[in-house]
């Protein structure tokens, strides 16, 4: 009648290759590796905000305080939108004072 569905027709010079699942482990070295490296990124980005002080002195204080201010700047603008768009998806009551 045909052929069979997934062989319908034929590529050529195209190469695939594929390994079975049950050869393949779904989370490898994921707790020893994972968690450690996740943490070092973490540290390494979010955490350059916070205040560091080397023997009694910063080394760079000026683009450290720029990270803290805008930090915080970017940390108020976005709790304000937050609190804006719930205050805006809220219905106004006395729009419906009159429906019976």
């Amino acid at each position: 009648m045909g052929r069979e569905f997934g062989k319908l027709s034929r590529v050529r010079h195209v190469i695939s290759y594929s390994l079975s699942p049950f050869e393949q482990q779904a989370f490898p070295h994921y707790f020893s590796k994972g968690v450690p490296n996740m943490l070092r990124r973490i540290q390494a980005t979010i955490l350059r905000a916070a205040p560091r002080e080397r023997e009694g002195r910063c080394d760079d204080p000026v683009p450290q305080v720029a990270y803290q201010m805008a930090f915080v700047a970017f940390y108020l603008l976005y709790t304000w939108g937050t609190q804006e768009f719930e205050r805006s998806r809220r219905k106004n009551p006395a729009a419906y004072e009159n429906d019976s």
